[in-house]
């Protein structure tokens, strides 16, 4: 499969859901409306921190992908609408959470919620955006879109407990990285992708290809912010983090699969005691770059990535399907 660099701007990339992205943040915005005047002041500083929307874009371009489009393309249903709604509700109470449970003050250079209003305010916030969401997909029998963003959550916090679980010892697999990685993250993006099919009345098996599609997405998606903990490029999390942090990387086990026993050992010891030991976490990063990790670990994710354009191309050619496309090498070659 050749291998397009890509130039293009999310904005670009937006195009044939353009209209839908508008009409999604005024929606999004009115739903997040309470009469509790604390809250509304939480929501609002929460809708005002939007990323870069890439979640339901996912959402909204399947949607548009999956289903056979006339040759004037109709309105999308509501059903995606709501779909990509219970996302962002479910994703951002599970982020709010997470942020009390790292004791984190940041959120993407903004403050995070516990940092503003106290863990105690910020872990209810997090249980209001939950039921929100179920609530948006019960007031409408949204149960099959229900059905897959739960599981996401199930996943996401399986996830974060199984990485707990094993980082303590520092001796993860590759298999293990994997498994933390696919309930982690992955199960983020194949919610969007599983999602947008759903809504728009795909069958079972469309739908299905639709999330192992979003799915090694999500991988690739992973190991490319994995990469980002070595430098490659300048963006907002710092160099080595993930090293100061403990997180196992794919690139780190990887390098520690190729090393003698007493090498191993020196690195593990380097990672457990790094606390305010800059030239220890330096050294992890000379030792990965020179154990081949870093170029492992970016042919790992480009072999994700062509898995997942793979399962693109089985659905019909159309501008949202190119779109996915750009947005798919627009995460992997992204410098921030």
């Amino acid at each position: 499969m050749p291998h397009h660099p890509t130039t293009l701007s999310l904005d670009q990339i937006q195009a044939p859901i353009a209209a839908e992205m508008e009409e999604f943040e005024h929606k999004f915005r009115q739903s997040m409306r309470t009469k509790v005047l604390l809250l509304d002041k939480i929501m609002g500083y929460i809708v005002k921190r939007k990323g870069k929307q890439i979640r339901p874009m996912f959402v909204f371009l399947t949607a548009r992908a999956t289903r056979p489009e006339p040759t004037t393309p109709a309105p999308l249903p509501d059903a995606t609408f709501r779909g990509a709604a219970l996302i962002e509700l479910l994703h951002t109470a599970t982020l709010v959470h997470d942020d009390v449970v790292d004791e984190s003050n940041y959120r993407r250079g903004f403050f995070s919620i516990n940092a503003l209003w106290k863990n105690k305010i910020a872990v209810l916030v997090g249980d209001y955006l939950l039921s929100r969401g179920l609530l948006l997909a019960l007031q409408n029998d949204d149960y099959d879109l229900l059905k897959i963003v739960s599981n996401a959550v199930r996943e996401l916090s399986e996830g974060e407990l199984l990485q707990i679980e094993k980082a303590r010892k520092l001796d993860i697999t590759e298999d293990v990285y994997f498994d933390i990685i696919r309930q982690k993250t992955a199960s983020l993006i194949a919610s969007c992708t599983a999602v947008g099919a759903a809504s728009v009345s795909a069958d079972k098996e469309t739908i299905e290809r639709a999330r192992l599609f979003g799915e090694k997405v999500g991988i690739a998606f992973q190991i490319k912010d994995d990469l980002f903990d070595y430098g490659a490029a300048e963006i907002g999390k710092p160099v080595g983090i993930d090293i100061k942090e403990k997180k196992m990387t794919l690139p780190l086990i990887y390098a520690l699969q190729q090393a003698n026993w007493l090498e191993k050992r020196r690195v593990i010891f380097n990672v457990k005691n790094n606390e305010g030991h800059r030239d220890r976490v330096q050294q992890v990063i000379d030792f990965v770059k020179q154990s081949g990790g870093l170029d492992y670990a970016i042919t790992t994710m480009r072999q994700y990535r062509d898995e997942a354009l793979a399962i693109l191309h089985t659905f019909p050619e159309s501008p949202s399907r190119t779109s996915l496309e750009q947005l798919i090498n627009y995460t992997i070659e992204r410098e921030k």
